[in-house]
């Protein structure tokens, strides 16, 4: 999973031009993008376009963005799109594992009312949105067995610390977000999940997109969160190894392989020990094509 568009449920023409975008998710959105007077409409818009989707064997996975918990409207959003079937929830301003677990068992309730099968839907928490969040990263190690990614919000962050801009006028990012994106990649890996960067808004600079797709892909993210159907075309393929890593992986598997009791080898002029045949095997598992990880 490479790509995640974020979709505004009450606009059927995006949702239209999203399911043709070549994302690998798209997140129907019922939080930020849609004003309150039209949450009702957009709950029926995001439940009817889950279940049109539904009939199409080849789809993008369909997340569906709720509000907070802490608001009115998060218990309605789970009602109206629990019966369609969302393949997951999308948990904004995710502060601890105590929403994680609170909407896990709002989840369990919806999937037996409606006759799901128990744990079918997955949860993808966005933290690091609030200053809180920061310091209990940890707790979502184990928290649920529904949880599948953790992604990060810059803009909200910024807000909530009171900063003036998330990034520099060269469009890096503040060293408080910096610190932020570290650890949520962190928290992901610790959790055994996929970490997602964070979206890129400047929709203009399309080089600029390209480098910190590639920056996140070589720091060890697996995708980007997107807001704007060209941006999916550079972030899969950003995120997609290269015909040439991948045979220089495969390479490495071999060269193992053939040396079965070393536990390091030269290969190509460098010493390579156990750590490059792990990462070869999960640059292998990220290929296109990959149907299973390659045996040892």
């Amino acid at each position: 999973m490479r790509s995640y568009l974020f979709t505004p449920a009450d606009q059927a023409r995006k949702l239209a031009k999203a399911s043709q975008s070549g994302a690998d998710a798209i997140i129907i959105d019922l939080e930020d993008s849609v004003a309150p007077e039209k949450k009702v409409q957009a709950r029926t818009q995001a439940a009817a376009f889950v279940l049109a989707q539904q009939t199409y064997s080849k789809r993008p996975r369909l997340y569906v963005r709720i509000n907070p918990l802490t608001t009115q409207w998060a218990q309605a959003d789970l009602d109206a799109i629990m019966p369609a079937m969302p393949d997951a929830i999308v948990l904004p301003k995710c502060q601890s594992a105590q929403d994680v677990q609170h909407l896990s068992v709002k989840l369990s309730v919806l999937e037996a009312s409606y006759g799901h099968a128990h744990g079918i839907t997955q949860i993808m928490p966005l933290a690091c949105e609030t200053a809180v969040s920061l310091f209990h990263l940890s707790t979502l190690i184990g928290s649920s067995q529904r949880l599948v990614a953790l992604a990060w919000g810059a803009e909200d962050l910024a807000l909530d610390l009171g900063a003036q801009q998330p990034r520099h006028p060269d469009g890096r990012l503040i060293s408080h977000l910096q610190m932020a994106r570290t650890l949520t990649l962190s928290a992901a890996r610790a959790a055994g999940l996929s970490p997602i960067d964070a979206v890129y808004t400047d929709l203009r600079n399309v080089e600029g997109l390209r480098e910190e797709c590639l920056r996140a892909a070589g720091d060890g993210f697996e995708g980007k969160l997107a807001i704007h159907p060209d941006q999916i075309a550079i972030i899969n393929q950003a995120f997609t190894p290269s015909q040439e890593a991948l045979a220089r992986a495969q390479a490495i598997v071999h060269a193992f392989a053939q040396n079965p009791e070393q536990g390091a080898i030269a290969f190509e002029g460098a010493m390579l020990d156990r750590v490059h045949l792990m990462r070869a095997h999960k640059l292998l598992a990220r290929s296109p094509n990959a149907d299973q990880p390659p045996a040892a």
